[in-house]
Formats: C-alpha cells, sequence, structure tokens
C-alpha cells in the first residue's frame, strides 16, 4: 500500500512537470560564459521552446548551429523582431549593448528579459520606460536575479513583521578589469538593499580605493553601511548581510545560508546574558544542501533542484517568472524596468559623487 502510494506520487510528480508546456517562442541574444552557465541551462531544464540565438560573429553563428541542430542561429535580429512567432526575448550581450538591443526589441512590442545592466543610465533607464509604454511591450524584465533567490525571498517575509535598527552588508571581490564595477557588480547588492528596504537615500559615501566605496544609506524604516570593494580576492569573494532587529539578528551569507540568533531577554535593562550562563540559538531559516540542519552535519548530499547554485541563486525563479508572465500565467515580476529606478538613482549618485572627487 505504502509504496503504491509512492508511486503514484513519483509518476503525479513526473507528469506534472512534464505538462508544463509553452504556446510561444523564443529568442536569444548573445552567448557568453555568463549565459551558458547560468541562464541557458535553465531553459534546457524547463524545456523552453527557443528558436533563435542571435551573435555577432557568423563563424559562432556556424557552430551554435553545429552545437544545437534544433536553433536557428542568426546575426540578424531584425529576423528575430520579425518573426510573429517570438513573443519573448532574452538578451545577455556586451552590457555596453544593452541599450541600443533593448530599444529596438521594446519597439517591436515583444516582452524583454535583459540582463543586468540594462543600460548605462538613468536617462537610458527612462527612456526605455517610455519606450516600454509608447509600443505596448507587455514585459519588460531586468536579470537581477537576487529577489528572486529563495534566501532572499525568506528573509523579506521575515522582515514584514519585525522593528528594524541596521544592516551591515559587505560586498567584496577582486580587481575587475573587464568592465564598470559600479554598473556590473555594485548593482546586485544596491538593489538587494533596495529591494528589502525601500527607496534608499545616501547619507554618506566615501570613495576609499579605485571602485570601492564605504556608504551609508537611508531607507523608510532603517539605516544601513555597505562596504562594496574591488581591492580584496576573487578566491575568497564575499557577499554577506546582517540585519539587526529587536528581536535578533538575520544573517545571509552569499546567498546561500540565512540564519537567525534571537537576542537574550533584557529584565529591567539588564541583559540577563551578563549574569547567568547564555546558551545560543541559531535558526537555519535557508541553507542550501544543508536544510536546516546543524552546521556540523555533512553538505551536498542530495542533488536536487533545490541544492543546485542556479537556483539558489534566483536565476531559475527569475527566468521561469519571466516565461509565465510572458505565456499569461500567475506570476509576479519583481524586476520590471520601473522597480529598478531607484536602484538606478543611487547608482548615478555614487557615480556623479566618484568623478567629483576625480
Amino acid at each position: 500500500m505504502i509504496q503504491q502510494l509512492i508511486d503514484r506520487y513519483k509518476r503525479l510528480r513526473t507528469e506534472r512537470f512534464l505538462a508544463q508546456t509553452y504556446q510561444y517562442s523564443y529568442a536569444f541574444v548573445g552567448m557568453g560564459q555568463h549565459s551558458l552557465t547560468n541562464l541557458y541551462p535553465v531553459l534546457h531544464y524547463l524545456g523552453v521552446p527557443l528558436k533563435y540565438i542571435c551573435v555577432t560573429s557568423e563563424r559562432k553563428a556556424r557552430l551554435i548551429e553545429q552545437k544545437f541542430p534544433h536553433v536557428k542561429a542568426t546575426t540578424s535580429l531584425d529576423m528575430i523582431l520579425n518573426d510573429e512567432e517570438v513573443k519573448g526575448i532574452f538578451v545577455s550581450a556586451s552590457p555596453s549593448a544593452h541599450f541600443s538591443i533593448a530599444s529596438q526589441i521594446l519597439k517591436s512590442g515583444k516582452s524583454l528579459f535583459i540582463e543586468k545592466p540594462p543600460c548605462q543610465s538613468l536617462q537610458e533607464l527612462d527612456a526605455l520606460i517610455d519606450l516600454q509604454r509608447l509600443y505596448g511591450s507587455p514585459i519588460a524584465m531586468v536579470g537581477l536575479q537576487k529577489r528572486y533567490a529563495p534566501a532572499v525571498q525568506t528573509l523579506q517575509k521575515c522582515l514584514r513583521k519585525e522593528h528594524l535598527i541596521s544592516y551591515d552588508l559587505h560586498y567584496l571581490t577582486g580587481n575587475y578589469p573587464e568592465g564598470n564595477a559600479l554598473l556590473d557588480l555594485y548593482i546586485h547588492p544596491l538593489d538587494l538593499v533596495t529591494a528589502l528596504f525601500g527607496k534608499p537615500e545616501i547619507i554618506a559615501c566615501q570613495h576609499v580605493a579605485p571602485a570601492s566605496y564605504l556608504l551609508m544609506l537611508r531607507h523608510p524604516h532603517v539605516v544601513g553601511t555597505l562596504e562594496l570593494s574591488t581591492a580584496y580576492t576573487w578566491t575568497a569573494a564575499e557577499e554577506s548581510l546582517k540585519v539587526c532587529t529587536s528581536k535578533g539578528i538575520y544573517r545571509l551569507l552569499q546567498m546561500e545560508e540565512l540564519t537567525f540568533e534571537p537576542k537574550p531577554s533584557v529584565i529591567l535593562g539588564v541583559p540577563c546574558e551578563k549574569v547567568c550562563t547564555h546558551h545560543r540559538a541559531v535558526e537555519y531559516l535557508c541553507s542550501r544542501n544543508r536544510l536546516a540542519m546543524p552546521l556540523r552535519q555533512s553538505k551536498n548530499f542530495t542533488p536536487v533542484l533545490p541544492n543546485n547554485q542556479v537556483y539558489s541563486q534566483g536565476y531559475f525563479s527569475e527566468i521561469q517568472s519571466f516565461i509565465a508572465s510572458v505565456e499569461h500565467v500567475n506570476s509576479s515580476v519583481l524586476t520590471d524596468l520601473k522597480a529598478v529606478k531607484p536602484t538606478y538613482e543611487v547608482l548615478m549618485h555614487i557615480d556623479k559623487a566618484t568623478l567629483s572627487l576625480s
């Protein structure tokens, strides 16, 4: 009897996944390392009907058709824009080309998923918002995947019930010679705190080294400090967030682990931990490959979807949300063009402060 129930559950789970089909075709502009590592695997897993891949090189186009014979490779964006079967287009090209490509797609009226940064300035972002409204493009979504990360979603729900005191964020990497660290890298942590705490106002901004900043931001209900730097190392890169509330401390590490540590009791202003033994209690709210188990237990035991970094970092859910929105399935797009405007306002303020100091 039990085995029959198990077999039935497994069969229904598989059938439910196989029944998720799509009525429209899609295209992808760009084929870099980021796309191949984080985006294409999700499209393949979901079975998204990718009709075109657009690249700038004829040689790369020929190689793509050899590697993926079911896809039409092209160097012509117009071919894709003129194809009525294609309803949604993914863009992950050179950041400097994003604004031009996004503008053409929005003018065609097709839905757009564009990797960060979608453009190079606040003025360009406003122009994209105007184009979406003018030409009626139904979806225009920016690939800021951290908003979709399970740990961030969990933290956001927890913070709604808390009285916030402060937060402290560190985003530390090695040198970044291949691009603009402010737009390519720091857009992530700045968008994260905007999503969690609301529209920020810069209280202090100190440019401490090339592409390295110390910031203090004021949000509607909390003040936080941020260290954004490429003066460290990629080998031990760090992305951490600590949020202090009246009840305890939340810690988010690398989008992989979210914990909560309740504060010890205070009686008549006297902290009980100073007069009696206090045993720290740490609750694991979200943890990849640990599933809320104690730290001492082994990780990487169950290779299921939620234990994959593509899932825990938010790539899976953001693409799933975009596809569902294009297919008119109930879905929530968290990073449309208007939603990232407060993030761009902070980015441009930091950029101006840097220029004034140089």
